[in-house]
């Protein structure tokens, strides 16, 4: 699929490779060190999240983690156009998204948008948007942390994806964040 926009990750995740438990639980991950969550940074900071966020022009996620990030306080993504693929939330659920209802639907309004960098959020989106050869870049956030099960991204390939390794950074409590970039096929 020709696209005019780079995909761009940003995902926390556990040591094992699991961004979510079976059931969708995050307190692994959002809960604080105190109960297996993320260790503070250091400098009570978000481990580059904001920096992330106002890097991008456009976000897109799928159902779940749309209804993850739904009913925070505050919505993370101000002033960004956020984009949710899904067959059933009603388009006029939420005046802060634009729903689609497939894969082809989504890449064709962000390219038409002329969108050039997007955020992917989600662990279904990430891998359908990486099997499509539309990620640049990965930044993988590893919680000190094993679940021993749950929901991954990085299921079954068409082929390898080559990673080039850009930048790894140590936060205090143990947090491991790696950014690479996603090397073109050969």
């Amino acid at each position: 699929m020709t696209a005019s926009f780079t995909g761009s990750v940003f995902l926390g995740m556990s040591v094992d490779g699991f961004i979510a438990r079976l059931d969708g639980d995050l307190s692994w991950l959002t809960g604080g060190a105190e109960s297996g969550g993320p260790p503070d940074d250091g400098a009570g900071g978000d481990f580059g999240f904001s920096a992330f966020v106002s890097g991008i022009d456009a976000l897109v996620m799928g159902r779940a983690t749309y209804e993850v990030i739904a009913p925070m306080d505050e919505w993370p993504y101000q002033g960004k156009p956020v984009h949710v693929v899904s067959t059933t939330l009603e388009p006029s659920a939420d005046a802060r998204i634009t729903v689609h209802r497939s894969f082809d639907d989504v890449v064709a309004a962000l390219t038409a948008a002329g969108y050039r960098r997007v955020y992917v959020d989600g662990g279904r989106t990430v891998h359908t948007f990486l099997t499509a050869g539309l990620i640049g870049d990965l930044t993988l956030s590893r919680v000190p942390v094993l679940i021993g099960e749950g929901h991954t991204p990085f299921g079954a390939l068409p082929a390898d994806v080559a990673l080039e390794h850009e930048r790894t950074e140590v936060f205090p409590g143990g947090m491991v964040q790696t950014t690479y970039r996603v090397r073109p096929p050969a």
